[in-house]
């Protein structure tokens, strides 16, 4: 039986999962260029909090081993290629990562070893961009002398159901052979199972359009939310009685965020209009999605002029700046748009969020984050529940509030969590917001 030495490179939140799912059962060797990142993992700290410290002692303490130094995958015969594919500032898809994560491992390739990507890609990325760059830096040839695979990644930050381990895995290889053996090297570790493609194209564009399908639904929810919302109607009474037909998909409306949902229809966009097609439904989806923040924003400005509150040097407080609930990832977060449109109005506003690192929002975003709930100031117009995060949830958010101001809540959460007599008690209904399953609720 051969034996596998797996090389990961990237470490983030798709690579250290999967370093760690490998290491139960093979030599495997986690390469990431941040050494800081490097360092923390190695100490048994994932910021992410996606692989407890227990997890990760066990397995460094047996078969894994995290580095800075790429040289250290030398030995590897299997390399799994887990780097983020953002979009860049015009919505252009942007493979910098992916380009320099195939010269490195290109630099290393030795007769008959596998490269198996893992990174959102449009299809045709792995054969048509990875593997000239791993041929020229190789200096071999493509499934000859190497071979590649492609197996998307499909993990829900924060969430601690749907695991790497746990949930079915696409594979593909670039010949019948290495798909098959692709396949089974996934399987010896998974507990979900796994899917083999016909094609890498083809699992290519199956985890992109997992994504886009997602976006457009979601997208449909946003814009009969704007509806209801004018209609005076609650849009999650709404979607509730709907439900009741078997085959309605509840989906809900929200914020579009993250590393997934609101990149990776882009991918497929961008590809599309290369060949000459138009994806309107897509492109139009990305367009209600990308402006929901700037929605609440101004939803939030018309309580406080129905209220009669000021507006001008109003005091905000926003509860919760990642981009989900439970998970310290602040990319692509859409809370940064409520505030940058609030900004217009005032600039009194606090943003506390006990899960994210105010060093990296500062760097990537330019504003200062509060994740102390001691330091947030108690006298605010308006309070708003953006990420329910379950600490936020437990949280008497009134505290925070002067005695006529307003509370928005984002997600609904809040409002779920009551009772009618906890209504009665402790609001009165000012007014349906922008996605009326959220309400906007007046602390008496």
């Amino acid at each position: 039986m051969k034996s596998y030495k797996i090389g990961i490179i990237g470490l983030g939140y798709v690579g250290f999962p999967l370093a760690c799912l490998f290491a139960k059962k093979y030599p495997t060797v986690g390469y990431d260029p941040y050494q800081q990142r490097v360092a923390r993992l190695s100490e048994g700290v994932d910021v992410t909090n996606e692989i407890s410290t227990e997890v990760i002692q066990a397995r460094l303490s047996t078969h894994l081993r995290c580095t800075a130094n790429p040289y250290e995958l030398r030995d590897c015969n299997v390399y799994i290629v887990a780097v983020p594919t953002p979009i860049d500032l015009y919505q252009q898809p942007d493979l910098t990562a992916l380009r320099e994560a195939s010269s490195t491992v290109g630099s290393l390739l030795k007769q008959g070893d596998i490269v198996i990507y893992e990174s959102t890609v449009y299809p045709g990325v792995t054969e048509e961009v990875c593997v000239p760059i791993l041929e020229q830096t190789a200096g071999l040839t493509f499934n000859r002398d190497f071979y590649v695979g492609y197996s998307p990644e499909r993990i829900n930050p924060g969430d601690k159901q749907h695991t790497v381990e746990n949930i079915c895995k696409i594979t593909s290889g670039s010949t019948p052979a290495i798909a098959q053996e692709i396949d089974a090297l996934y399987n010896s570790v998974l507990t979900g199972g796994t899917y083999l493609a016909s094609s890498i194209k083809v699992a290519e564009a199956a985890k992109v359009i997992e994504n886009a399908q997602r976006d457009v639904n979601i997208a449909f929810m946003n814009e009969i939310a704007k509806i209801f919302n004018i209609l005076d109607i609650d849009t999650n009474a709404v979607i509730d009685a709907a439900s009741s037909k078997w085959n309605f998909l509840p989906f809900r409306p929200g914020l579009v965020g993250g590393h997934c949902i609101g990149v990776d229809p882009y991918y497929l966009i961008q590809k599309a209009k290369l060949h000459g097609v138009s994806p309107r439904l897509m492109m139009e989806a990305r367009k209600t999605n990308d402006s929901m923040g700037g929605y609440i924003a101004y939803q939030i400005i018309n309580q406080l002029c129905l209220r009669g509150l000021p507006v001008k040097d109003s005091r905000v407080l926003l509860l919760g700046f990642t981009f989900k609930e439970n998970c310290p990832d602040t990319r692509n977060t859409k809370v940064v748009d409520i505030y940058r449109t609030l900004q217009h109005f005032t600039d009194n506003i606090t943003v506390y969020d006990p899960f994210a690192n105010a060093e990296r929002v500062a760097e990537e975003y330019g504003l200062a984050l509060t994740t102390e709930s001691a330091q947030l100031p108690t006298d605010n117009d308006v309070v708003v529940l953006c990420v329910p995060h379950q600490c936020i949830l437990q949280t008497d958010v009134y505290q925070y509030l002067k005695p006529e101001g307003i509370i928005y809540d984002v997600k609904g959460e809040e409002k779920k969590q009551l009772t009618v007599a906890d209504l009665l008690q402790k609001f009165e209904v000012a007014g349906e917001n922008a996605l009326s399953d959220r309400m906007v609720l007046g602390a008496k």
